[in-house]
């Protein structure tokens, strides 16, 4: 007689290899339904607080230009003590210096009078006085025994972009220009991951049509946040920054005597900058005074005894520099 042998648990390979596979893609399956490392997948939910959310207000073109006109309008003087530090040179000249902050005092008046002191901290020895009227610029460089004297629509001169700084850049961002009724005026909105904005876009006229300016709104508050100044063929000459708007603070910063305005906050950080001077300026302000009397000579500056008269846009003299 022959003995059976057991039966053993043995299959074709076909039949072996299916089985394998339905395990492999069944395990496989399980593993993503439980979450990689057998954890759970866990799923959540954050509920922002109404309070936390961004603000984003509505508001017309027409409520935007008389916002606007009513800063311009209503800005007639700024006395400010400031906090400066000027940034040189840029990624596109290949070079970037930074230079120590320095205490200014600064006095504007229209339509475009400007005076400004820089003294080093602590010693309080004057780096620069510069004056404008809007058509001629003083610059006195004590350290340098140096006094420029040029015209407000003179080219960009020296090789060293520090000093291509001029008063009258930084009437952009205190004295602005009022919007004429007569002048064509865009209205967009524009977002980004940060913020959302308004912006009004003002053109020049004439021959052809160019941009001339753009205003930016923050949406959150409604506040001019950003100035564009654009000069001929599209080039962007200046471009102010603005933020921490903070109310004027009583009698300290509006005192008695001031002339009669609406406005109730001033911008407290102004970042001013200049891409075909190449330079930069970062403004902090610590005191401001709007609209009081500022006596004519105030902006008067003469050549200081003994230094040497630099006379910008002279081709000779900017040689030498």
């Amino acid at each position: 007689m022959v003995a059976r042998l057991p039966h053993l648990l043995v299959e074709r390979p076909n039949s072996l290899n299916r089985r394998v596979l339905a395990w492999t893609v069944g395990a496989t399956l399980a593993a993503f339904s439980s979450g990689c490392h057998g954890g759970g997948t866990v799923s959540t939910k954050t509920t922002v607080p109404q309070s936390a959310k961004p603000v984003v207000r509505d508001a017309t073109r027409a409520e935007l230009l008389d916002k606007y006109n009513q800063i311009a309008q209503g800005v007639k003087t700024v006395n400010a003590t400031v906090e400066m530090k000027p940034t040189a040179g840029s990624k596109y000249s290949g070079v970037i210096e930074e230079y120590h902050e320095v205490k200014a005092f600064l006095l504007a008046a229209r339509p475009a009078e400007i005076r400004m002191i820089g003294q080093a901290p602590v010693i309080g020895t004057t780096v620069f006085d510069m004056a404008s009227d809007g058509e001629t610029f003083r610059v006195s460089i004590p350290s340098k025994n140096k006094f420029l004297i040029g015209q407000v629509e003179a080219e960009r001169a020296s090789t060293k972009p520090i000093e291509n700084l001029r008063p009258h850049h930084l009437l952009d961002a205190l004295l602005w220009p009022e919007i004429r009724k007569e002048e064509a005026v865009l209205f967009e909105e524009f977002n980004d991951d940060t913020a959302r904005y308004y912006v009004l876009t003002v053109l020049r006229g004439g021959y052809q049509t160019e941009i001339l300016r753009k205003i930016w709104f923050d949406r959150a508050d409604l506040q001019v946040s950003r100035l564009q100044g654009y000069g001929p063929r599209g080039a962007l000459v200046s471009d102010v920054r603005l933020s921490d708007w903070q109310p004027l603070a009583g009698d300290q910063e509006h005192p008695a005597g001031a002339v009669t305005s609406p406005i109730t906050a001033f911008p407290r950080s102004i970042r001013i900058d200049r891409p075909h001077d190449d330079y930069r300026l970062d403004l902090q302000i610590t005191k401001v005074t709007l609209n009081t009397d500022i006596l004519p000579d105030r902006f008067k500056l003469d050549q200081p005894v003994g230094s040497e008269l630099v006379r910008v846009g002279d081709a000779a003299e900017d040689k030498q520099r």
